[in-house]
């Protein structure tokens, strides 16, 4: 099974945190290692997917939290592992708890503050990145923690890229310049650059954020990607929690 693993969040040993590809699963095409209910796979595939994933990973799925997710900017503090309901965001203080978020062409974001031991999962799609939830995140954070944000350690997950994003001109025009490109009259949004930009503003050093180069939709044979295959295909999952 093949499992996408951070270099900056494995300079932490007490951080377990994986990104699952559609490689290892039990599910027919087009799911493989599908790990959403909602996509028209069965769900005692799916259920014994996400056993695989997480067990390679060294977790109970018992310890795990999954969130319906709405392309929203709402969040949610969790304090016991549960199915959080309509929310794009999730961050805990608590050990043990691990943070699923979902994807297969949406921005996925996964953060530490290792000195006041917070961790955070964000998905952050077109509408959730003009949104700011990832910024909303970590505001969150400081008033609930009073964490430094100089301290943030942050990692953004394969997630699709500018040249394979292309999207309407009222989309584009809610961005700013730096991240959209026209070519031909069509427009290009980078959701990683985006929300690498909101991360600089906020103060996290630039040297503290991983930025995933590998994109869903280009690596058919490794990733889920709903733009390039529509209805029937599966999601992965971003998994991460303190020991």
């Amino acid at each position: 099974m093949k499992i996408i693993y951070s270099n900056i969040l494995k300079r932490y040993p007490e951080i377990k945190f994986g990104f699952s590809t559609k490689d290892g699963g039990v599910s027919p095409s087009p799911y493989y290692m599908n790990l959403s209910t909602n996509v028209g796979d069965k769900k005692e595939n799916v259920l014994r997917n996400r056993e695989i994933f997480f067990n390679a990973l060294g977790i109970l799925p018992k310890n795990v939290s999954i969130q319906n997710q709405i392309h929203s900017t709402n969040i949610q503090y969790v304090k016991m592992p549960s199915f959080v309901k309509d929310n794009d965001g999730m961050f805990t203080d608590r050990r043990h708890i691990y943070l699923a978020i979902s994807g297969a062409d949406c921005v996925t974001i996964f953060l530490y503050e290792p000195d006041k031991k917070v961790i955070a999962g964000v998905h952050s799609g077109w509408k959730g990145t003009y949104g700011r939830i990832l910024a909303k995140t970590v505001k969150e954070m400081e008033e609930k923690f009073s964490i430094d944000t100089s301290k943030l350690i942050a990692y953004i997950g394969p997630a699709i890229s500018q040249d394979c994003y292309e999207v309407g001109k009222e989309v584009a025009d809610l961005f700013d310049e730096k991240v959209k490109a026209c070519k031909d009259g069509e427009y290009y949004l980078d959701l990683k650059k985006s929300n690498l930009y909101q991360l600089l503003s906020l103060g996290v050093r630039k040297e503290n954020i991983e930025v995933s180069e590998q994109c869903t939709f280009k690596e058919d044979k490794l990733f889920h990607s709903h733009r390039r295959d529509g209805e029937r295909t599966g999601r992965m999952f971003g998994v991460i929690g303190m020991e």
